[in-house]
């Protein structure tokens, strides 16, 4: 996955960083809470029954900084699109592992790893011109 982002206008969060639509980012923010409300772990078959509740538009969503009588909303996502745009690419940086043997899924501090070698990496090679 290819992460295209201007070092002078950052925005806050990561997910606005990792994912091109609003829609995505909500999606995987949603997609973590859920998962740290879990301890951090989840299963197969759970990540499987989030999808197919995203999916039937049964996730209740309220927005951040809203009073509470408020309406919330709905939020529905097509399951197949939520695996390819969503949990995919969260795999493929780091953001989230998946243990074969345990068949779960975590959250993950490898992308952190990734990005600080990424970084040395820079470093090694504006050092090699010197």
């Amino acid at each position: 996955m290819v992460i295209l982002f201007d070092a002078y206008n950052m925005p806050e969060s990561i997910y606005d960083i990792v994912f091109s639509t609003d829609q995505q980012a909500k999606v995987a923010r949603l997609l973590v809470s859920y998962m740290q409300k879990n301890g951090g772990e989840i299963g197969k078959t759970e990540m499987g029954l989030f999808a197919q509740k995203l999916h039937d538009g049964e996730i209740i969503v309220k927005s951040a900084g809203k009073r509470m009588f408020d309406n919330e909303k709905s939020m529905s996502y097509n399951k197949r699109q939520f695996y390819d745009r969503i949990l995919t690419p969260m795999k493929g940086l780091g953001l989230i592992d998946y243990d074969m043997y345990k068949k779960t899924y975590r959250v993950s501090q490898r992308f952190n790893q990734v990005m600080v070698k990424v970084g040395l990496s820079w470093l090694r090679e504006t050092g090699k011109n010197k």
